[in-house]
């Protein structure tokens, strides 16, 4: 099977919508994130220079399927601009006439930004009527969200029923990448797993047993796993001292990590192994950086939460490929299904 590419795809002067990841968090009314934004950044200059009239289509928050300011993409739309370097026009709605109205207005150079798709109820639940009406006056639909891929939702998998759909050139890289890693790691291999919820941690875990030499693992899914007395391979290394009530791995686990880091060829990282969110706990995670960028290995890191250490330490462009994907990453990683991919493949 192969995936069907947005460069397959004539979508030289096409209706076309661009399924992005907006779903940022917002600090003073500004996106306090913006590498996802970025991100849709190719496939939309892409879109531009066949001269496509291209609709941005995201969701953002839980509203929980009602229309709420609080929630609207319209607060998104200056730093689009500034990040993608285009002239975006909301819509305040992602479906129905105003989006026809607005595709027919649009000029050459300009985008359009639809509302938030979970201002609709079937959004979440792949409701096959709301997936029809986004399709509706369009031609093609891109995915370049693969952040999003492992939802079956109306706008990932519901409107590809009923529009060509391609994959876009960030999903292309997010698969390419991630395969590397998967299947064919440089050995010795370290995969660094933190932040919280065990369950939805401990396929990948079990899926790096099989595949790497260590498994590091800190966070909150580190004291969930101590307290449920979880048995892994040796392979797995858990803290064996904490900073104060085991809200950061203690200085003899991390001295552990850093030396298992040092010897690596190949580093996979998602979620932090303490509460960054305080500086005080913050201490293993940007020391956890550290060890990753001086080790010279390829290193492949995901997570919002992961993403947000990088960051702070203005390291964006110091590692080999930063995933947009947490839980999507850990499913790709894991072997679960991506609906979202499946449906664009061939």
């Amino acid at each position: 099977m192969s995936l069907r590419k947005i460069q397959d795809a004539d979508v030289a002067g096409k209706k076309v919508i661009l399924r992005v990841d907006f779903n940022v968090s917002l600090e003073n009314g500004r996106a306090k994130e913006t590498f996802k934004i970025k991100a849709a950044k190719e496939s939309l200059d892409y879109l531009l220079r066949k001269k496509a009239k291209v609709a941005l289509l995201s969701y953002f928050g839980r509203p929980r399927g009602k229309v709420d300011p609080e929630f609207s993409m319209e607060q998104l739309v200056l730093d689009v601009e500034e990040l993608l370097c285009v002239k975006i026009k909301f819509v305040p709605d992602c479906i129905g006439e105003k989006v026809k109205e607005a595709m027919e207005k649009l000029q050459e150079g300009e985008v359009l930004m639809l509302e938030n798709a979970r201002f609709y109820s079937g959004e979440d639940n792949n409701d096959k009527d709301l997936a029809k009406n986004m399709a509706e006056g369009f031609e093609i639909f891109i995915n370049d969200a693969f952040s999003q891929s492992h939802r079956n939702q109306s706008s990932i998998t519901g409107i590809t029923e009923f529009l060509p759909s391609f994959a876009g050139c960030r999903l292309q890289e997010e698969i390419a990448e991630l395969t590397i890693v998967k299947d064919h790691p440089i050995h010795p291999a370290v995969a660094i797993i933190g932040g919280a919820k065990i369950e939805t941690k401990l396929p990948v875990i079990k899926f790096f047993e099989e595949k790497y030499d260590y498994i590091l693992v800190g966070g909150k899914i580190a004291n969930e796993a101590l307290d449920q007395k979880i048995k892994f391979s040796e392979k797995v290394i858990l803290p064996i001292d904490f900073i104060d009530d085991r809200l950061d791995i203690g200085p003899k686990t991390l001295e552990k990590f850093k030396q298992i880091i040092a010897t690596a060829k190949t580093i996979v990282w998602n979620g932090p192994t303490g509460k960054f969110e305080e500086e005080k706990y913050a201490v293993s995670s940007n020391k956890i950086l550290e060890a990753i960028l001086s080790s010279g290995a390829y290193v492949l890191i995901g997570g919002g939460e992961t993403l947000e250490i990088l960051e702070r330490n203005d390291a964006m462009e110091k590692v080999d490929f930063v995933s947009t994907g947490g839980g999507a990453m850990l499913d790709y990683l894991g072997g679960e299904k991506m609906p979202g991919i499946e449906t664009l493949m061939i």
